[in-house]
């Protein structure tokens, strides 16, 4: 039986941080991200548009030009704490939209890994997603095609369908489709998220993240 729309969810990525290695300097001056953030929005193809809109009605009040994308690190803390706080109602209301993000410790990935961070980020995807993933008939992965992530976006989806197959043993179909967050408000959802666990990590920022910690479900990976 081929995959149903009934069980097909669709998700959508971003990350905050970077893939460096310079931790000698503080971060931002001349120095790399201590830590990596995947955030993911994972939301029932019926309810896709409930994520968007919320960024949408943000746009609307704080006035922000539509057609300019909005990055997090543009938001005022007021503005990170009420969309995490929109957040949990969305998913107390709705909860079968999950929210899911991964944090890795960059300082301890062993040398002969950051020789290829693809693989790392793969990983970390897989760390945090693919239980999700098996639970559906069809999932519709959908990442920021400017994102920092795999040099081929097959090599990706290659490696998440065969952990699905052979490991999970689920029936799960895997599309890869790149979406621009500049145009794609649930791929901008996926930033704020993953802005404000990176924030909390990075810099210590607790108040977004407090209020959207009952609603998150969160993997470190620390090795």
């Amino acid at each position: 039986m081929g995959p149903t729309a009934s069980n097909s969810i669709h998700i959508y990525l971003d990350e905050s941080g970077d893939l460096g290695w310079t931790f000698t300097s503080p971060y931002g001056a001349g120095g790399s991200s201590r830590f990596l953030t995947i955030a993911a929005v994972c939301v029932p193809v019926a309810k896709a548009h409930l994520p968007k809109r919320l960024v949408k009605d943000l746009y609307a009040k704080y006035k922000w030009p539509f057609g300019v994308e909005r990055k997090f690190v543009q938001l005022l803390p007021s503005q990170r704490l009420e969309f995490a706080q929109r957040i949990k109602v969305l998913c107390d209301t709705h909860q079968d939209i999950a929210i899911h993000a991964i944090v890795v410790k960059k300082q301890n990935v062993l040398e002969h890994i950051r020789q290829d961070a693809n693989k790392l980020y793969n990983y970390m995807i897989k760390l945090s997603l693919i239980k999700k993933m098996a639970k559906h008939d069809l999932v519709t992965l959908m990442p920021d095609k400017r994102s920092i992530k795999v040099k081929s976006a097959n090599s990706m989806s290659d490696y998440l369908q065969t952990e699905l197959w052979f490991t999970e043993n689920a029936i799960t179909t895997l599309l890869c489709q790149d979406r621009d967050s500049a145009s794609n408000r649930g791929v901008q959802f996926a930033d704020f998220v993953s802005g404000i666990v990176q924030a909390r990590y990075e810099k210590n920022e607790v108040q977004p993240f407090s209020a959207l910690r009952p609603r998150l479900s969160l993997t470190e990976l620390f090795f």
